[in-house]
């Protein structure tokens, strides 16, 4: 099995707070854009949206922690 590296974002906690915002984070954004007064289709269209920021989160992250492990292990330094 190959490890992604995710499970040790945010010191392990990371694999609770996605399933956690994955569950309710569109519904946070789709009820806030209902109470703002936005038309129900646009709110649900924002919504479902929110889900990508989560992926994009956990990807940069991933990125930003293999990039600084990496620059420990070069041969050639700068």
């Amino acid at each position: 099995m190959l490890d992604d590296g995710s499970d040790e974002l945010f010191g392990g906690f990371w694999p609770f707070m996605r399933r956690f915002l994955l569950a309710f984070l569109p519904v946070w954004v789709f009820l806030l854009g209902y109470a703002a007064g936005i038309n129900i289709i646009l709110a649900a269209i924002f919504a479902g949206m929110s889900v990508s920021v989560v992926a994009i989160f956990e990807k940069l992250k991933l990125k930003q922690t293999s990039d600084t492990e990496n620059d420990d292990h070069n041969v050639i330094k700068e």
